[in-house]
């Protein structure tokens, strides 16, 4: 259950997500004078500008800061491109115009943000909640998918600004439609098309992609 806590300062609010927050720490490091877990209240905008908190918050790769500014306006521009960046043992990041579903159709989330769990063991699905760390989860971060897909989809992506939209089938895998780019985790290109089905149960031989393991592994969320 999301708990959203706004803090206002300097023409912008942050918004805060707790359950969404994974610790990865880049709003720590890139404005500590703002964002500081020892202080209360720990989100202090009015000590920095609007740009860098902009900045800073358009870091947080879970999604879990937002911001925009006072009168409405969205802080955060869309990013040209929708990119999928796999996570060593942990979850898969996602960077763009997304829009997240349940397998009913029921809009979930719009957000720029979002990193969505692997290894099938949240207890906050679909976002990942550092299980992986508790329950260690055996990938790499490479892509085990044959390159030939990759070259097949590459010109379907052509229109990289369009929204992704993630449907999340309960007990099954996360279905991306839309333009996407998946990258390994040191940057690679790995696939780019318009439509796949990413694991979301961790027992797929077939990483990041769905290959039906659900079915048997009893992965339930």
């Amino acid at each position: 259950m999301s708990k959203i806590t706004e803090f206002r300062g300097s023409g912008v609010v942050v918004q805060f997500d707790e359950a969404r927050c994974l610790h990865a720490g880049a709003c720590i490091q890139g404005a500590p004078q703002i964002f500081d877990i020892h202080g209360r209240p720990w989100i202090r905008p009015e000590r920095g500008d609007a740009a860098l908190i902009i900045d800073v918050v358009a870091r947080c790769p879970s999604g879990a800061l937002a911001v925009r500014y006072e009168d409405g306006r969205a802080a955060e521009a869309l990013p040209a491109a929708n990119i999928a960046r796999l996570v060593p043992g942990g979850p898969v990041y996602l960077h763009g115009n997304l829009q997240v579903c349940d397998g009913e159709g029921k809009r979930l989330l719009e957000t720029t943000r979002a990193a969505l769990c692997r290894c099938g063991h949240s207890s906050n699905k679909p976002w990942c909640d550092n299980s992986h760390q508790a329950r260690p989860f055996e990938d790499d971060g490479t892509f085990a998918a044959d390159a030939s897909i990759a070259e097949s989809s590459a010109e379907d992506a052509s229109a990289a600004t369009q929204p992704l939209t993630v449907t999340v089938f309960a007990n099954g895998p996360a279905q991306c439609d839309g333009p996407l780019t998946i990258t390994d985790a040191f940057g690679e290109v790995a696939w780019r098309g318009t439509q796949c089905w990413l694991c979301r149960c961790g027992a797929s031989q077939n990483k990041p992609f769905c290959d039906g393991s659900h079915k048997t592994s009893g992965f339930t969320g």
